[in-house]
């Protein structure tokens, strides 16, 4: 029994063992369960928290770059107003007056003469023969020993060269009386008294013919100019140039000439003055047309000439056209972006009395002028000046609703466009680096 006994009290043991395993096992999966809900809880609530400060970020990120922008739309606010000018196109033909005085009211003209001068020369081919009697010509020195009264010698005075050969005088002169023990000198062009070659000579001693037989003859004393030949004596065929080549020739010398001293004569003009094309005048000398022709048988011709022309003021000669020419005109800046463009004309009067001096080979006397006459024709391009500075300050922290408003208070403004950054600002600035203004001026 004993044997049985202790056998039931190990079964009964092991019996309670088995049941007291299955209930902790129960009661630490209780325990982990309520760790593990606890847990769960405690990361729900950790997740909400974080996402809420992170919407509340976003939001103060959001607010910041607004009012960063807000606040960088006044740092960088500017405003720029192009402006189109009050323009009026006006056909002229005006005939005006100026005055060489500039203390007078009304137009006043400058000349244009100094320095403004040069020479143009072309070679041109000899392509005609002809028969020609040059005489020689030259240069002496009549010496007066005789007293200290001037003697008179008229034109074509004969002279009887050391070679046997006599010669004449060009022109009617004075020799002047001894000073002292000097005798008066002068010197006067010389000819040949026939044509030819033997009237060509180096140095000669000369007597007045007309002087023989008197006391006179020995103490006049006449002489070749020192380094001097006589030359041009020929009788025979020569090359020359024909006249109808020799006109053409002279006609581009003269327009190359006044086209070139035209460049020159540019940078002189004074600033606020204005030379047309066509007030512009050429006096010219006498063309030179070498003696003989060179190896290829070409003459050149050398044409010498000074420019002048009329320089009027631009700034009183637009406000006259405008006086003249634009109904109610109040004396607003102008100008006239076309003004080199009008045609220029000298009057009749002027006109006719240089083509008889030009005619007469004489240079058209420019320097004795007191007034001129001309004519402005073409259609001319009257623009009216602004005053940027006044445009900024009267829109200076003005309402852009008030742009137009503004605008109308100029007559001298066609048409104008405003451009306001940033684009949704309700106005303009209020300082002035923060305008610009760009006036269309025409050109």
């Amino acid at each position: 029994m004993s044997k049985y006994l202790l056998q039931d009290m190990i079964k009964a043991k092991n019996a309670n063992q088995q049941t007291q395993i299955p209930q902790k096992k129960a009661r630490f999966d209780t325990v982990l369960s309520i760790k593990n809900s606890a847990r769960n809880n405690t990361d729900n609530v950790s997740r909400g928290q974080v996402n809420g400060t992170r919407y509340t970020l976003w939001s103060v990120a959001i607010i910041s770059i607004i009012f960063f922008l807000f606040s960088l739309s006044y740092l960088f606010l500017s405003a720029v107003v192009t402006v189109n000018p009050k323009i009026q196109e006006i056909t002229l033909n005006e005939s005006l007056s100026a005055t060489k005085d500039s203390n007078k009211d009304g137009l006043f003209f400058n000349l244009l003469v100094d320095n403004v001068s040069g020479e143009e020369k072309r070679d041109i081919q000899a392509n005609e023969q002809k028969d020609v009697s040059n005489k020689a010509v030259g240069t002496a020195v009549i010496f007066n020993f005789f007293s200290s009264s001037p003697q008179r010698l008229s034109i074509d005075t004969r002279l009887e060269g050391s070679n046997g050969k006599i010669y004449k005088t060009q022109k009617q002169l004075i020799v002047p009386g001894m000073k002292n023990d000097t005798p008066g000198s002068i010197e006067v062009d010389i000819y040949g008294a026939e044509a030819g070659e033997e009237y060509n000579s180096g140095p000669l001693d000369f007597s007045i013919f007309g002087f023989k037989g008197s006391p006179k003859y020995s103490k006049f004393k006449v002489r070749t100019k020192t380094g001097t030949k006589i030359t041009g004596g020929f009788i025979g065929k020569v090359n020359v140039i024909s006249d109808t080549d020799k006109a053409a020739i002279l006609t581009e010398l003269n327009s190359s000439l006044k086209t070139k001293l035209l460049a020159k004569a540019t940078n002189q003009i004074p600033p606020g003055f204005i030379l047309f094309k066509d007030a512009i005048f050429l006096n010219t000398e006498e063309p030179i047309i070498s003696l003989t022709p060179d190896q290829n048988n070409n003459f050149t011709i050398t044409l010498k000439g000074t420019l002048f022309g009329f320089l009027l003021n631009e700034q009183k000669l637009t406000q006259k056209i405008a006086q003249d020419n634009i109904d109610k005109y109040d004396g607003s800046d102008v100008y006239i972006s076309n003004i080199r463009n009008l045609t220029f004309s000298i009057s009749t009067v002027h006109a006719q009395e240089w083509q008889t001096n030009l005619s007469d080979k004489k240079n058209i006397p420019v320097e004795n002028l007191q007034k001129i006459d001309f004519n402005l024709s073409g259609v001319a391009k009257i623009v009216w000046k602004l005053d940027e500075n006044q445009l900024i300050n009267d829109f200076l922290g003005k309402s852009k609703k008030d742009f137009n408003q503004i605008l109308s208070e100029y007559d001298n403004i066609d048409s104008a466009n405003l451009k306001i950054s940033p684009f949704w600002k309700t106005s303009l600035p209020d300082k002035i680096k923060n305008i610009k203004i760009i006036i269309n001026y025409p050109k």
